[in-house]
């Protein structure tokens, strides 16, 4: 298999088929629903909280909140509330089991729950999906992460709705470097492999450092593309804010870090500082400029003619051009 990153490949463009970028339609659809852009800030805890949660369902995006000290219940009731859908994350632990009943008890359905743990291919991910297949039977159910098509064919086996795709490649994983396992440095190729036998949406998580490899990863198989690093700089972001020579940081950790954890144990990410870089609303705006900008590069009007063009690789064994045949 052909072995690259987002960093090495590039898209051909097609002949341009409108007369506007303005024209090309971003949107996704996803569990029933249609959201802006492919993109879904990352269910951390620096990059996501309540607020910003019904913000994004709000204004057309795609949410999943985290699962860090929480009252998944409160959430659900505080988004129906507001007429704005539910999409939370979940472990596989007893406080999660506890979490489904109690939703189930209140007919509290979520519409999306995310099964959110570092190995997704687990026999703890089949009994949850399992177990919200019973109680939750209508909600939309993502699980991950993965890295296989061996996972993706499982998950999705086990009734799994959505997959979501990355093992360490995020900017503040280090899953990689602490067990030699792993999807960083690979993810575009990884995503390749997975979408190949995927018969249900793709999530791709991590790895993402520019606005046009959301288009890579759509034209890679993804459905939608999680981004951390990139949405947790922002005014509006839950993370501390740090003065470092008079200039604006917002502190990011991982999911699986100490900072997030609050004890030195099965540490799998790092904190690091992401300079301010406004508001979240302006940066959104930009991806979707962004990427009608790519679909009009793909000679197409709607995101998924992205799929159709031929890409490049840049140096190393694979280096070439590869057509759509």
């Amino acid at each position: 298999m052909e072995i690259f990153d987002y960093d090495n490949v590039l898209l051909l463009p097609r002949k341009c088929r409108v007369e506007s970028r303005s024209e090309c339609d971003a949107s996704v659809e996803l569990g029933g629903r249609s959201f802006r852009i492919p993109v879904v800030p990352a269910n951390m805890k620096t990059v996501l909280n309540e607020k910003l949660c019904l913000w994004l369902a709000q204004n057309g995006y795609f949410y999943v909140m985290h699962r860090f000290d929480l009252d998944n219940v409160q959430f659900v009731r505080d988004m129906r509330a507001h007429g704005a859908f539910a999409s939370i994350s979940l472990g596989v632990k007893k406080a999660d089991y506890d979490t489904v009943d109690q939703l189930a008890a209140a007919g509290l359905v979520p519409e999306y729950v995310t099964i959110d743990i570092a190995h997704g291919h687990a026999d703890t991910v089949k009994n949850m999906i399992a177990y919200l297949r019973e109680k939750l039977p209508s909600t939309f159910i993502i699980a991950g992460n993965v890295g296989t098509p061996e996972a993706i064919i499982d998950l999705e086996n086990w009734g799994a709705d959505a997959t979501k795709v990355g093992i360490g490649p995020g900017k503040v994983c280090i899953t990689r470097m602490k067990t030699g396992f792993g999807t960083g440095g690979w993810q575009l190729s990884a995503l390749k492999w997975c979408a190949r036998v995927a018969t249900k949406p793709i999530i791709a998580d991590g790895g993402i450092r520019e606005h046009g490899d959301i288009a890579k990863s759509i034209r890679f198989g993804a459905t939608m593309v999680m981004i951390g690093s990139m949405l947790a700089g922002h005014e509006e972001s839950p993370g501390d804010t740090v003065e470092v020579d008079g200039k604006l940081f917002k502190e990011y950790y991982g999911s699986a870090s100490d900072f997030n954890k609050g004890e030195y144990k099965h540490v799998e990410g790092k904190r690091i500082l992401e300079p301010v870089r406004g508001k979240l609303a302006d940066t959104l705006r930009e991806m979707e400029e962004d990427v009608q900008s790519s679909i009009s590069y793909a000679g197409g009007k709607k995101l998924m003619d992205v799929r159709k063009v031929n890409y490049v690789i840049l140096g190393g064994d694979n280096a070439g051009e590869h057509l759509l045949m």
